[in-house]
């Protein structure tokens, strides 16, 4: 296996993100399922149980392709950086609606964003000259 940054982030980002959904139930306890106020995580991000089941979920979906192969790696970054990118931005306008489904808080938001950038730049940007009989690998 070559060294891949599609891979690298995949796995890196899934990780985390796997990490942060369980360390999010720490802080949901007695929060409703799809309450729009949810418990303080690392004391600036709002999550409630649905948010870390979410954060789970695309967890698992980055780890399992970075651990796959480059091109799905590549497809899951951008796939799921496009939707951060779109979450980032729609969550502005979901702060204190009964459409805030998912508890987002400012904080959210911006890590949402940065992460959209990262996931999108490096799924955009990287392996570009790579062949495809190469990027299966």
């Amino acid at each position: 296996m070559r060294t891949s940054p599609n891979r690298l982030v995949a796995i890196i980002f899934g990780a985390v993100y796997i990490l942060v959904g369980l360390l999010g139930f720490a802080v949901t306890g007695g929060v409703g399922f799809i309450a729009t106020d949810g418990g303080l995580l690392l004391g600036i991000f709002e999550v409630n149980p649905l948010h870390n089941i979410a954060h789970l979920l695309i967890g698992a979906a980055l780890l399992i392709a970075g651990l796959s192969s480059v091109r799905a790696a590549k497809g899951v970054n951008i796939t799921v950086g496009a939707v951060y990118l779109l979450l980032g931005i729609v969550g502005f306008f979901l702060v204190n609606t009964a459409a805030n489904i998912l508890a987002l808080n400012t904080a959210d938001h911006f890590l949402h964003l940065a992460s959209a950038i990262v996931l999108l730049g490096v799924g955009l940007g990287a392996e570009r000259g790579t062949s495809t009989r190469s990027a299966l690998a």
